[in-house]
């Protein structure tokens, strides 16, 4: 069985291999640059665009399985190009398909979900490593901006999120379902960043303590 990922270099896809590969599967990854993909010893590394479907043929032949992402091209935009991908992998014999949802309604997982394929959407709440984005902020001045500092979410690891793709794409049961994924508990961002053991500011707190500042000036 060979499995066709997608996004393959991408913070989730990069685990969906992972876990693939831990299932024993032969994964072939899809990467615009082929050089940098920089992926584990086994997988077949091959090139493709989502934008241009007609790359993808090649890389389809003997697949079984097919995980997919919703945005592509050099400025992530939503692609266009699901449907002429999924006639592409129906005519390959294709059997199951996987799909990143991408935080709302798309054309890709719209194709998806209209195709007569076994297909699974992957719905994760909010990635792990989105934390990373605040590590300059802590490690420069104890700062974290986000405007919804209140928000609760349920952060999910990506190879959490890897592994319910790798189970859809290789088991049965799981075609027409769309998997809703979250982490053990729902923490606000203080409570996240309270682990860091350094006091952080919300963004919300650091305009509080400058308001007379921005008064000043305006």
């Amino acid at each position: 069985m060979t499995i066709l990922v997608t996004g393959a270099t991408g913070t989730v896809g990069r685990r969906v291999v992972e876990q693939l590969l831990e299932r024993g599967e032969h994964v072939r990854a899809l990467t615009r640059d082929p050089a940098r993909a920089e992926l584990p010893d086994g997988v077949d590394v091959v090139r493709g665009d989502l934008t241009d479907p007609a790359s993808l043929a090649p890389a389809l032949d003997g697949v079984s399985g097919l995980h997919l992402i919703t945005f592509g091209g050099e400025f992530f935009a939503p692609l266009e190009t699901g449907e002429e991908i999924l006639a592409l992998a129906r005519k390959a014999g294709v059997r199951r398909v996987t799909v990143l949802h991408g935080g709302g309604e798309t054309p890709m997982e719209a194709a998806v979900r209209a195709s007569d394929l076994a297909w699974t959407v992957v719905m994760p709440v909010e990635f792990m490593a989105n934390a990373l984005e605040w590590a300059p902020g802590i490690r420069s001045g104890g700062v974290v901006r986000e405007p919804f500092v209140g928000r609760l979410s349920a952060m999910v690891h990506e190879a959490d999120i890897g592994a319910v793709a790798a189970a859809a794409l290789t088991e049965d049961g799981h075609g027409g379902r769309a998997y809703l994924i979250t982490g053990p508990q729902a923490l606000t961002v203080g409570d996240k960043t309270a682990v860091t053991g350094r006091p952080a500011r919300t963004f919300a707190q650091w305009a509080e303590e400058h308001a007379d500042h921005f008064r000043a000036g305006a």
